[in-house]
């Protein structure tokens, strides 16, 4: 938690362990933390020079806690004004920058980024810089970014208040984390949809830069990021046909559904979205831990409640009737 004003773990748990103590020696408080004395000794000497401890005057060898109440408010002021500073900074630099690039040429408009690492700086750093909306097609395996690996990023974003647009292939979907990796986004609040074919992997950040790979699989990770210019805005356009013809993806943990009066249930609901992705019947069952026969007549129990007699016309009506998003 204290990470931000400049502690690591190990000196945030000595911190807290003096702050409980009041004042300690530091065999005692190694003791207490099950590290070497050393180790202890060097974690004090940097809360001292952060302000948040202190070697006793009146007994060499023990160290007291500085009250947080005054230590970190310290230091959390100095910490909002650097940030202040480093954000004036950025103003002025973005502002000498639209500047000198009034008009771009041709090569200030690509980047081309080469290895893993580097794009994946890249990527994570279009996606923390975007203020409103990231739009993503996600198609294939990963070659630099997977979704554990961007999943603090994404809460991070969220909880910005930027809206996570994102069309999945439905190989991706029915790939062996597929549906959790989809919960999870669509219980982070993000919207999902499903197609049977995405046709590149592509990231758009505030429609002003966006990110697609340029390398197969197989190949050293090297991706292209666009400025805003004429590909920049058909890549936007790309996206948004894509988005249009995808199936909206709906699963049990965004929301209860009703459960009586004619309506379907939740697993009901879960069935038909990714049936109308695009899963075959063994896959839906496999996803969802139900019986093959259990998903095949509850299919057959909504054909029913529709009062129709082929899975097309289930379609059809379960898009009229509201029970999966247009």
């Amino acid at each position: 938690m204290l990470r931000a004003i400049g502690l690591d773990k190990g000196q945030e748990t000595a911190y807290r362990a003096l702050v409980a103590l009041g004042a300690s020696e530091v065999p005692d408080l190694a003791h207490r933390l099950a590290l070497p004395v050393q180790q202890t000794e060097r974690a004090l000497r940097h809360l001292e020079r952060h302000g948040l401890a202190a070697q006793s005057s009146a007994r060499p060898g023990r160290w007291v806690a500085a009250p947080p109440g005054v230590a970190l408010a310290a230091l959390l002021a100095r910490q909002r004004s650097e940030l202040e500073q480093a954000e004036l900074s950025a103003a002025l630099l973005a502002q000498e920058y639209r500047g000198e690039a009034a008009e771009p040429t041709v090569h200030d408009l690509l980047e081309v980024v080469t290895g893993a690492s580097a794009v994946a700086h890249r990527f994570r750093q279009l996606q923390l810089g975007a203020a409103r909306e990231v739009c993503a097609l996600v198609t294939g395996r990963p070659h630099a970014v997977t979704a554990a690996d961007n999943e603090e990023e994404e809460r991070a974003a969220a909880a910005r208040g930027v809206v996570f647009r994102v069309v999945v292939d439905q190989d991706v979907l029915g790939g062996p984390t597929g549906i959790r990796e989809a919960s999870t986004a669509l219980a982070r609040g993000e919207q999902v949809r499903v197609t049977d074919r995405v046709p590149t992997k592509l990231v758009i950040a505030d429609r002003s830069l966006a990110m697609v790979p340029l390398t197969a699989r197989g190949a050293e990770p090297t991706a292209l990021v666009v400025h805003a210019s004429g590909l920049l805005d058909s890549l936007t356009g790309l996206f948004e046909a894509v988005w249009r013809e995808a199936v909206p993806l709906r699963l049990g943990a965004t929301g209860a559904a009703e459960e009586s009066g004619g309506v379907p249930d939740a697993t009901d609901l879960e069935i038909l979205t990714l049936l109308l992705a695009g899963l075959t019947d063994a896959s839906v069952a496999k996803h969802l831990e139900l019986g093959l026969r259990t998903v095949q007549r509850r299919v057959k129990g909504l054909m029913e409640l529709a009062g129709v007699t082929t899975r097309l016309q289930l379609g059809w009506h379960a898009r009229e009737r509201g029970w999966v998003a247009r």
